[in-house]
């Protein structure tokens, strides 16, 4: 495989290793096949999304677009987001009336199609505004940011003066991109000029273009086609790559988020949004440099103490995921949101370690697990303390899988008695006691606060960002093969 850092970023050091979780014989599969927002279509405007309380942004998984980075999620289409997010709550007080953005990793062919289809509501990628695409969604460009599509090739790539000497080469581009449709203009002169065509070689659907340029960059592929900001970027820490910025298939290209036609509310909430945001923009500029200008994120990859350490985590996870029958992935997320994944970290209360569990917890006797500083033992008192809520105050099989771990993640920050107590508040408040999102999570805000639903949507919103982005690294090719 190929085995560079600046290939795959943090998340696969992070969830590579368990692959193996989603065999067919793992136990913790079942209970979260059916998270909401993954199986569920839906196509309504703004007004329903802000019902539902949940906008969907379907989001490629790059190095500097969207990427983890001890846990976190990080990249200039994520904080774009957040800034929409922040935008689109403007005057609303309460936290269980703010619209949350949910982030959905798919491949970059996938984009338009899972949009048009209803698994998302906000194709949230640069994507280059053609006659094809204008016939199936509408677009948001902000200004319309201009790209021009550039030839990149190996150093050792020699003769190429003009377009016309690509006639007759193998030309390797992204899967689904527009870099093909401008290829094919271009073969329409070379075939009225007798010349032989572009060999297009469209890539793996699960690469994205810093994959394509770090084969490049190797030398198993000789050209591809790049945006010219992307080229620009990588030609500073790719030292094999030519950037050629006087051959362009295609010039002063409208980039920008897609949105399905009959959303015509959204887009006019996020052409607003853009106008703010747009390079060009004071927030544009500094979205843009901190991802497209500063290397800090590919020339500072992962070391291998720090990818040995987050494959122990996962590791422990898996282990005790399997144990107690959970999703390793949704442990990792309830750890992350409790402690960052440190386990050194010690609150105010006395809550320690990566689970920031109490000493007094993980001594009673339905855990009863000492020594909690260590990692593993943290990681199995935690767990250990989620199965017994679960089991013990969330077992009636009126609660589907995804409610049981939405209501065990609420208990274990609230405490259990008081969500079941918030059930029957629910109930009575004329809503569903058996389902959290949209239900008893109003109850709990009413009540008890904005804490605890703010805590359980912040582990939803990670632990759907890293099941996809996982599925998505699972199915990564052998880049040389």
């Amino acid at each position: 495989m190929f085995t560079s850092t600046r290939t795959f970023c943090f998340i696969v050091h992070l969830l590579l290793p368990a692959t193996a979780l989603y065999s067919a014989d793992s136990v913790a599969a079942d209970d979260t096949r059916q998270i909401p927002g993954l199986e569920q279509t839906f196509t309504g405007d703004l007004p329903a999304m802000r019902k539902r309380k949940q906008i969907r942004a379907l989001v490629t998984y790059s190095k500097t677009d969207f990427f983890f980075e001890q846990g976190r999620a990080r990249g200039l289409q994520v904080d774009l987001l957040h800034e929409y997010e922040k935008f689109i709550n403007r005057g609303v007080k309460r936290a269980t009336d703010k619209v949350r953005i949910t982030y959905l990793p798919v491949t970059f062919n996938e984009l338009i199609p899972a949009l048009r289809g209803g698994r998302g509501d906000i194709a949230a990628a640069f994507l280059t505004v053609t006659p094809q695409r204008e016939k199936q969604v509408a677009f948001t460009t902000g200004g319309k940011m201009k790209v021009n599509e550039l030839v990149v090739t190996h150093k050792d790539i020699a003769g190429l003066k003009s377009l016309e000497d690509l006639s007759g080469k193998s030309i390797y581009v992204l899967s689904g991109s527009s870099y093909t449709q401008h290829l094919m203009q271009l073969n329409k002169k070379f075939r009225r000029e007798r010349k032989p065509p572009v060999r297009i070689v469209q890539a793996d659907p699960n690469l994205l273009s810093e994959d394509i340029l770090e084969m490049v960059n190797s030398g198993v592929t000789p050209i591809t086609i790049v945006d010219d900001y992307k080229a620009r970027l990588w030609k500073k820490v790719l030292p094999n790559i030519r950037v050629y910025e006087n051959l362009s298939i295609s010039d002063a290209n409208s980039v920008g988020w897609a949105t399905r036609k009959h959303n015509t509310r959204l887009a006019g909430s996020l052409d607003k949004f853009a106008l703010k945001v747009r390079k060009g923009t004071l927030l544009g500029n500094m979205l843009f440099k901190r991802y497209y200008k500063n290397t800090h994120w590919i020339n500072n990859p992962v070391s291998k103490q720090e990818r040995e350490r987050q494959e122990n985590f996962v590791a422990v996870f898996r282990k005790y995921g399997k144990l107690y029958n959970f999703d390793h992935l949704a442990l990792m997320a309830q750890a992350y949101q409790e402690s960052g994944l440190d386990n050194k970290k010690k609150s105010h209360r006395g809550a320690v370690g990566i689970m920031q569990l109490l000493p007094s917890t993980a001594a009673d006797p339905n855990v009863n697990v000492k020594n909690i500083h260590i990692l593993d033992n943290n990681v199995r008192a935690g767990t250990k303390y989620l199965a017994f809520i679960r089991d013990r105050y969330f077992s009636d099989p009126a609660i589907n899988p995804e409610n049981r771990l939405a209501f065990t993640w609420a208990a274990y920050n609230a405490g259990p008695a008081k969500i079941r107590k918030m059930r029957d508040k629910a109930a009575k408040m004329g809503l569903d006691p058996d389902i959290w999102f949209g239900n008893v999570e109003l109850a709990v805000g009413r009540y008890v606060g904005r804490e605890t639903v703010q805590y359980v949507a912040n582990i939803y919103k990670y632990y759907v960002a890293y099941k996809l982005a996982s599925e998505i690294t699972d199915k990564k090719p052998d880049l040389l093969s």
